[in-house]
């Protein structure tokens, strides 16, 4: 027979195994424990702070609630399905250990607001995490950029060769995006740090509580207006899991990158063996597991903000216990974004290694440098369309001749337009191609320099 629940003197009989075991949610919001016990602390404090029960209470509260995080830490405090859920698990051991003073702690105080308050501490925490290890990837990034500003990398539009680009700038384009992930988070985080605590179940409570004084004790910056938003929103958690999803989306790009460079048709990285695999039946073979798996965890992120948005588009308010579902999606898209950005700072860090001679070759096999024939023409005079329909017939017809524009002779380039002297062969070098893209935010060695300057500085702040 199952055990009747703190709630359950309303009714005539427990609840059956079944629906207790569906109703349940300790197996996975026992993430919150120690988060749970730091707003009780707080809202013990703030009862005894009012006057709604005796400071020695209060004390007696807190110290009993800093046993329980002791006896969650060193193992010995294990709830199990019996307890429903982790707020019910700590105030029922809270009351072995301090007795009937222990049943007091829920004064004032809903389970409605108490997760909110829960899962708004353990996500600020998170927040901070990730912006770390955001910066330990941007980090990662400026370290190899700033030793290739001069290594020369294809670069693609449509997936077709387009111009050759420094690979320092290249790698700069998933620092930027990382800055903005960096940012996005700082600014969910102001939403996330908002206390619904003293909310209630929906309409706030009869006690004279201080609310302001719960959220200064947890350091939340503001307070809600509103106990019914209060208990009910969710939108710091879909713009967590939103900000979540556009990391994924970036580190599912880079990952993209790195396993067409370490395939053999690209052959611009070599993968080291401490961040690759091998097949069980194929010798030769090694795989890039590494960002295989970070592109294929990207959809379970999508997934959980896609289930997130379902879950919250009918509600009606104030709480319902479909709320119960925003967690273990939360849970798994920061653990997964966490993972994730640890196994890429890895894999670039140590995991592999550019093939600097292949991507010297790679860029000279190749019809990149067509634009810069336009431009060389445009830059003495040459209108650009014109110059631009010259150039297109001369690539036409060196690919009908097996020739590369750099295979072209000086006669043949003057035959072209008597614009065309000797200075068109460095003119179209991939080098003085890259060097020649000097303006703000492009891949020209100046403007690198710089921008690695620029984001050791923004790292560092």
């Amino acid at each position: 027979m199952t055990e009747k629940q703190t709630w359950s003197q309303r009714f005539e009989s427990a609840l059956h195994p079944a629906i207790a075991r569906f109703n349940a949610s300790i197996n996975f919001d026992i993430e919150l424990i120690e988060y749970d016990i730091t707003g009780s602390q707080a809202h013990a404090k703030m009862l005894a702070h009012t006057g709604i029960i005796s400071p020695e209470e209060g004390e007696k509260l807190v110290t009993g609630l800093e046993q329980i995080r002791q006896e969650y830490r060193q193992g010995q405090f294990q709830p199990g399905i019996d307890a429903e859920d982790v707020h019910f698990a700590v105030e029922k051991r809270l009351t072995e250990i301090v007795g009937d003073v222990g049943k007091k702690l829920h004064t004032a105080r809903s389970r409605n607001d108490q997760v909110g308050t829960d899962t708004r501490l353990y996500l600020r925490d998170q927040i901070r995490q990730i912006q770390q290890q955001l910066r330990d990837f941007q980090t990662v990034l400026v370290d190899i950029a700033e030793k290739n500003i001069e290594t020369l990398i294809p670069g693609y539009t449509h997936l077709q060769r387009a111009q050759p680009v420094s690979l320092a700038h290249h790698l700069l384009a998933y620092f930027q995006m990382a800055q903005r992930d960096w940012e996005r988070l700082g600014d969910v985080y102001k939403r996330v740090n908002v206390s619904p605590l003293g909310c209630g179940a929906l309409a706030g409570t009869t006690f004279p509580i201080d609310r302001h004084y719960t959220a200064g004790l947890l350091h939340f910056e503001g307070i809600y207006a509103n106990s019914l938003d209060g208990v009910s929103d969710r939108d710091f958690a879909i713009e967590f899991l939103c900000a979540a999803s556009l990391i994924m989306v970036h580190l599912s790009r880079l990952s993209e990158e790195v396993i067409l460079w370490a395939s053999e048709e690209f052959r611009f990285v070599t993968l080291k063996d401490s961040c690759a695999t091998g097949s069980s039946i194929m010798p030769q073979k090694k795989n890039p597991d590494v960002p295989e798996l970070v592109r294929g965890k990207t959809g379970r992120v999508f997934g959980h903000l896609q289930a997130m948005l379902v879950i919250m588009k009918g509600l009606p308010l104030a709480y319902n216990k479909d709320l119960q579902e925003d967690k273990e999606g939360l849970f798994d898209s920061v653990n997964t974004v966490k993972a994730c950005l640890e196994a890429m700072t890895i894999l670039l860090a140590e995991g592999l290694e550019f093939r600097t001679q292949r991507l010297a070759q790679a860029v000279t096999e190749d019809f990149a440098n067509a634009t810069d024939v336009a431009d060389y023409l445009a830059a003495r005079g040459v209108p650009f369309r014109e110059a631009y329909n010259l150039v297109g017939q001369v690539v036409k017809t060196s690919i009908a001749a097996g020739k590369l524009l750099k295979d072209l002779t000086l006669d043949e380039w003057q035959k072209l337009h008597p614009a065309f002297d000797a200075d068109i062969y460095e003119a179209i070098s991939p080098r003085q191609v890259v060097a020649a893209r000097n303006s703000y935010g492009g891949t020209g060695f100046t403007q690198v320099k710089q921008a690695v300057l620029a984001a050791r500085t923004q790292i560092s702040t």
